[in-house]
């Protein structure tokens, strides 16, 4: 079976990645466009083709059968239409953008103008440069959303690239990345949490990464393997209002600026406590006292 040819618009890191990657995988190239000569010939380089020069956009991506738009995100709606208005795509071409805070309701001018079927790919992985060691794509999560036959095409794609297909809701694309913000990005506010308040007992942010690294792969092993209400623990989990009480009064002192932000993860605690079970409702109805008491109170 002949691999459907392919074209990318935004010659950054992952659109790089992907021309790269989807080469090795066997799918044709049909051709690069960018911002700027200077990086279609440093992306045609990293994926070993010819640039083509003196070309339109359009005069590029007319000849694939699927469109990456790997340009920034603000500018994936105005690129799409651009192309839609130069007759930029082929007949049932597919046109996929591959930013994870946008449905693909975002390429809507291709469907309606070109007659286009549209969907979007999303790599759940950073790309930190164009031209990584190894397959950045291998056995991460792909996600998919769009039409069906867009939704098909993209799903063989990524598995051709080595990941794993998550198809997700067109309607609920956002929330599927304020999930994966949250995952990742907020994790890293919980470590500076997590060391900040270690640093107060002399231990310096260096070896408190060191410390608190194991308890935090335990506990993600444990969430694998029994669930989050199981795999809570702690005075939350236990109804330890007294221990709770402490750690907001030594913050007084040390570290008040963080306390809304540990009471406002531990009143949230609480619900999976509840969901645990094991703590009574006497418990909890006095760590949600604690916890939600007015700032004034807790600063007192």
């Amino acid at each position: 079976m002949t691999q459907p040819s392919f074209a990318i618009m935004g010659c950054g890191r992952l659109g790089t990645a992907l021309g790269k990657h989807l080469v090795k995988a066997g799918y044709p190239l049909a051709g690069l466009t960018g911002k700027s000569e200077s990086s279609i010939e440093e992306s045609a380089r990293i994926i070993a083709t010819d640039p083509v020069r003196g070309l339109p956009p359009w005069e590029i991506t007319r000849k694939a059968d699927v469109v990456f738009i790997t340009t920034p995100d603000g500018i994936i709606s105005e690129a799409c239409k651009t192309l839609t208005d130069h007759n930029g795509f082929k007949k049932n071409a597919v046109v996929l953008h591959c930013s994870g805070a946008h449905p693909s309701t975002i390429l809507s001018s291709a469907r309606q103008g070109a007659g286009a079927l549209i969907g979007s790919m999303h790599p759940l992985q950073s790309f930190a440069s164009k031209d990584l060691p190894g397959n950045p794509f291998m056995g991460i999560i792909v996600s998919v959303e769009g039409s069906d036959e867009a939704v098909k095409i993209a799903s063989a794609m990524a598995a051709g690239l080595g990941a794993r297909v998550l198809p997700i809701r067109t309607e609920a694309k956002t929330m599927y990345h304020a999930s994966a913000v949250a995952a990742s990005n907020y994790l890293v506010t919980l470590f500076d949490l997590a060391i900040r308040l270690m640093k107060t007992a002399g231990v310096s942010s260096e070896e408190a990464f060191g410390v608190l690294k194991p308890l935090v792969e335990g506990t993600l092993s444990n969430i694998e393997n029994v669930g989050i209400p199981q795999a809570l623990t702690g005075p939350i989990a236990r109804g330890d209002t007294q221990t709770v009480e402490g750690h907001i009064e030594a913050m007084k002192s040390l570290t008040p600026e963080l306390i809304p932000l540990y009471t406002i993860l531990g009143s949230y605690t609480i619900d999976i406590a509840r969901a645990k079970g094991g703590v009574s409702e006497e418990a909890l109805d006095k760590l949600i006292r604690i916890l939600r008491a007015p700032p004034a109170t807790l600063t007192d």
